[in-house]
């Protein structure tokens, strides 16, 4: 399914993503029981960032891949971070100073459908848990496309509707007795309760590759996770 959101749908998304900015990290912890470190080490992984590169991650949040990937680049690389809500790049501001204070890395409020870029201008590129809220994920792709160098990767790390009969059983359950009733113990049991949703209206793995090729990437794999609950999509200009 590739339909598109409505700009008033699209702005309740950017409030929720401001409220949570908060209670986000420790939610995203509690919610996987850590294992969303290990899913966001592996897109970084799979963007085959390097040492220098300049380097960008659409849709950062709180900060979390774009940290990644500036330990990654060193001193002598640059990493952007754009998100649409500003708590959240206030608060990845904030882990900066803490996590990875030498390498430079820029914060920019900004939307994932209108890159404010140079046409081929980064190395590689991460997106987590982003595309599966644009408004538009053909045209998120198509900018995520300009803005990458010939032969550069990004990957991009979501929430996946299973195809298996019992795995959609089981991530029905999950969300509806484990993620709402977790968020509405810090208080945001609304703004998690669009996850079921929005996982509803977003296309299968292989959707997302169609999709991709139709943007003109050269090459997209999908790799599923966690039963298919979870996956990875690799893309290659």
């Amino acid at each position: 399914m590739t339909e598109t959101m409505s700009p008033t749908a699209a702005a309740e998304i950017r409030a929720i993503f401001d409220r949570i900015a908060p209670v986000y990290d420790r939610l995203n912890d509690r919610l996987s029981f850590g294992q969303h470190r290990i899913w966001k080490l592996m897109a970084v992984k799979w963007s085959e960032v390097k040492s220098g590169d300049h380097a960008l991650d659409v849709c950062c949040g709180s900060g979390d891949l774009a940290l990644l990937l500036a330990k990654k680049v060193g001193a002598n690389g640059q990493v952007i971070g754009l998100d649409f809500a500003c708590e959240q790049l206030a608060i990845a501001k904030q882990r900066q100073m803490i996590k990875c204070p030498t390498v430079p890395i820029n914060w920019v409020e900004g939307d994932a459908l209108a890159l404010p870029f140079a046409d081929n201008q980064f190395d590689c590129a991460t997106m987590g848990y982003g595309l599966r809220n644009v408004t538009n994920i053909l045209l998120s792709l198509e900018e995520l496309l300009r803005v990458l160098k010939p032969g550069a990767k990004v990957a991009i790390l979501d929430f996946h509707r299973p195809e298996t009969g019992y795995m959609q059983l089981f991530q029905e359950w999950y969300l509806a007795n484990i993620v709402v009733p977790t968020a509405e113990n810090m208080g945001m049991k609304e703004e998690y309760a669009y996850i079921n949703p929005s996982v509803e209206r977003f296309p299968t793995g292989l959707e997302q590759i169609k999709l991709a090729h139709t943007a003109g990437f050269n090459q997209a794999v999908h790799y599923p996770l966690m039963g298919g609950m979870m996956g990875i999509l690799v893309l290659t200009k």
